[in-house]
């Protein structure tokens, strides 16, 4: 299975990173597991939160992107339980995970862990893609914000001191890791105050966490029971069997794990801010497309990070095609003049969406800008117009795609262009952020 879905990689996709794949390049082996065999109990939900939706697409999805964007990271062992087996195989295969491998993990989080390992080493069979790495890197499934920058630089410290991790802080001074955030309390057997720790001198430990392969496997193969059952810290184990102690890495705020239904909107909307930083608006060949395409792209600019104007074509060579298919954009303007039909270039942005497949990882805005000259054309309606564009969202909404239309006049006084043009930018930055179901297929009039 996960043959087939290497086959299906899409190599140009959105990087909702902060910082690319680069340049980057690696003279040791490196791997990921990816424990991911919770049950989600403090989720307080029936679906384990790994599995969880966001935006349409499951949270492990997520977290596999971010280390399949890293070209030096070479395979990505996911251990889940034996009843997520399945589910855990099918997302690899449609989101096409081509590094990626799935393992049945064990009861508990440690065991699955070492089942991860042993995926590299034991009963290779002679077709088997995965090789031993020099490298290991452990990170949580349900953390799914890792930017390239920290798994580099856990990767090659690893390999500089056999164990590191990275430690969740605010700042950085003179190296030091900044103290927890809360003070840390002992209590006795009658649950009172038994003693407080200096929060100077402790850090609070996070994912990832980077190995030696070596060095790992050979805790994990002296665990006792009591280490399988009750331990919780990779670091420590290889700092009790093998004498390795860690190299700790000042680390981004960003690290956080998906642990409360609180945390999956905060992710949620985490998502959708990265996915409406660039728009991507196509217009006719009409003097007044074009005016509109320029002042709404000066309006835009204030709230996105990167807008461009492209006029519609669809010859070989065409940029349209590019802009589609390079995975840059997942929010699209086309403007339409005098027609409140469905403009057949619509359906073509669709069809060219869909062969993309741009919105088989998050739901694509294509917001329709009907400019309307009210000196040279009548603003009637028809009904079989609005009929056929909400047909058009329904369709296109069972694909991930989400249709909006709005309504802009249009006069030979330029102030109220231009006053026109930034309120639409307004609602149009509105509707890539918010990404609103209630709204596809409706018509927003300015």
């Amino acid at each position: 299975m996960a043959e087939a879905a290497r086959d299906n990689l899409q190599p140009n996709r959105p990087l909702l990173c902060k910082q690319a794949a680069g340049n980057r390049t690696l003279d040791f082996s490196v791997a990921a597991v990816l424990p991911a065999g919770g049950s989600g109990e403090r989720m307080g939900s029936a679906t384990p939160k790994q599995f969880c939706q966001l935006l349409q697409r499951p949270l492990i999805s997520i977290t596999l992107e971010r280390f399949e964007r890293v070209h030096w990271i070479k395979e990505i062992v996911v251990v889940v339980s034996k009843q997520n087996f399945e589910l855990m195989s099918s997302i690899i295969e449609h989101y096409g995970h081509s590094r990626a491998i799935v393992v049945e993990g064990a009861l508990t989080r440690h065991q699955s862990i070492f089942n991860g390992l042993k995926a590299f080493v034991v009963n290779q069979s002679p077709s088997s893609w995965l090789e031993k790495p020099e490298v290991v890197i452990i990170h949580d499934a349900v953390r799914p914000f890792v930017e390239e920058d920290i798994l580099f630089r856990v990767a090659t410290a690893a390999k500089e001191y056999g164990a590191v991790t990275c430690a969740e802080v605010q700042f950085q001074a003179a190296g030091a890791i900044r103290p927890l955030v809360s003070t840390v309390v002992a209590t006795n057997a009658e649950g009172y105050l038994d003693h407080s720790l200096e929060r100077a001198k402790y850090r609070a430990s996070e994912m990832p966490q980077a190995f030696t392969f070596d060095i790992i496997y050979r805790a994990y193969q002296q665990c006792t029971d009591y280490d399988f059952e009750y331990g919780t810290e990779c670091l420590h184990l290889t700092l009790k069997y093998c004498g390795t102690s860690a190299k700790l890495i000042d680390g981004p705020p960003d690290l956080w794990k998906v642990t409360y239904k609180r945390d999956l909107y905060a992710a949620e909307s985490l998502i959708k801010e990265s996915l409406s930083k660039s728009v991507c608006i196509f217009t006719g060949m009409q003097k007044e497309a074009v005016q509109l395409g320029c002042l709404l792209q000066e309006a835009l600019q204030l709230m996105m990070e990167q807008v461009d104007v492209l006029t519609w074509s669809l010859n070989k060579e065409s940029q349209c095609i590019q802009a589609i298919s390079s995975g840059l954009y997942y929010n699209f303007i086309y403007i339409n003049i005098n027609n409140f039909d469905l403009p057949l270039e619509i359906v073509q942005l669709m069809e060219l969406i869909e062969n993309a497949k741009l919105s088989a990882l998050y739901p694509v805005v294509v917001t329709v800008v009907h400019l309307n000259n009210l000196e040279t054309a009548s603003s009637c309606i028809r009904m079989e117009d609005f009929t056929n564009i909400k047909e058009l969202a329904k369709e296109a909404h069972q694909k991930n795609v989400l249709l909006y239309r709005l309504l802009i006049n249009y006069t030979q006084d330029m102030d109220k262009v231009q006053e026109s043009a930034k309120q639409g930018a307004s609602i149009i930055d509105s509707l890539t952020k918010q990404r609103s179901l209630a709204l596809i297929g409706q018509l927003l009039v300015v």
